[in-house]
């Protein structure tokens, strides 16, 4: 079976770290525009349940410029688990592609197409977890504070996917991080108790954004309703009401902090306008950050896989 890229804790904190570093090389050579093809005569077939402007940009132009060809299928094209059996489509997908990425619903579905695929497959998100997203916010951090010592991560939202990976890294990385969500929408119980029993990171869950992001040294959310959510958006509101990341509560923090959103963002709603165009906000880095992780993923398993 091939190695994919489904969950954090599937590396090792060594695996990651290459990972972080490649990402690193594969940035400066893009930004230096040199010619790098990997990838030259293999495809990606990218297969979005879920619409997303920055993950398909991200993959599509990552996988182009390493001389690749990237095919979208979205939701009208292939209709996973619905309009075929997912085994099937891992199967015929491992003889057409060289490479999977998909952006799924439900988590079982990116586990069942890497179970029967002959092809690496990389989750690029999923209801459960978001692992490209956290390698490339785990890179901004790096890049920001020049190391990850002594890291304290608050989390103001829901305990979403986003949480999950951060979880998962946090199982390999030691930090302190910190969920502030309100009562009923907290993480995972069992992602939890994996973290809390490695012995790696500390974990407080909270329900007082002001107390809960003193000392911190990065403040995170995201929306408030998902994808798949929006019906509860009403019920949500009220809820997350006082959970919102503004000026006053970063002051909170009482030092210098840094603001991470994994976008889209709805201003005025988990953060104001004046936070996300602070000084302080990295959330266009975590953006730019996504493709350089992938392509260090991406570049990774081709490797590991044909090694």
């Amino acid at each position: 079976m091939p190695k994919h890229f489904l969950h954090l804790s599937d590396y090792t904190s060594d695996e990651l770290w290459d990972l972080l570093k490649l990402a690193k090389e594969l940035k400066t050579k893009f930004k230096n525009k040199e010619t790098y093809k990997p990838f030259d005569g293999k495809s990606l077939a990218m297969i979005f349940a879920k619409p997303s402007a920055r993950t398909r940009v991200s993959f599509e132009t990552g996988f182009e410029w390493m001389g690749g060809h990237a095919l979208f299928l979205g939701p009208n094209d292939i209709g996973i688990g619905k309009r075929e059996a997912i085994k099937d489509i891992s199967r015929v997908f491992s003889r057409y592609n060289d490479m999977i990425m998909a952006r799924l619903f439900d988590h079982k579905h990116i586990v069942e197409l890497a179970k029967y695929s002959n092809i690496p497959v990389i989750n690029g998100l999923t209801d459960y977890n978001h692992p490209c997203q956290i390698l490339a916010d785990i890179l901004t951090v790096w890049e920001h504070r020049g190391n990850l010592d002594n890291l304290k991560i608050t989390y103001v939202g829901d305990g979403n996917n986003i949480v999950h990976s951060w979880l998962q890294l946090a199982t390999r990385f030691p930090l302190h991080f910190v969920c502030c969500s309100p009562d009923g929408y907290e993480p995972d119980a069992k992602t939890v108790n994996v973290l809390e029993n490695s012995g790696i990171s500390s974990f407080e869950l909270s329900q007082e954004p002001r107390s809960a992001v003193k000392d911190t040294d990065v403040i995170y959310t995201d929306v408030w309703a998902s994808m798949g959510q929006k019906e509860e958006a009403e019920a949500r509101e009220k809820a997350f009401a006082g959970f919102q990341v503004n000026q006053e509560l970063t002051k909170q923090a009482g030092k210098e902090t840094l603001f991470m959103h994994c976008l889209p963002a709805e201003r005025g709603r988990e953060v104001t306008d004046e936070v996300m165009e602070a000084n302080y906000s990295i959330v266009f880095d975590q953006a730019e950050n996504r493709m350089h992780a992938q392509n260090a993923i991406m570049l990774y398993l081709n490797e590991v896989n044909n090694s």
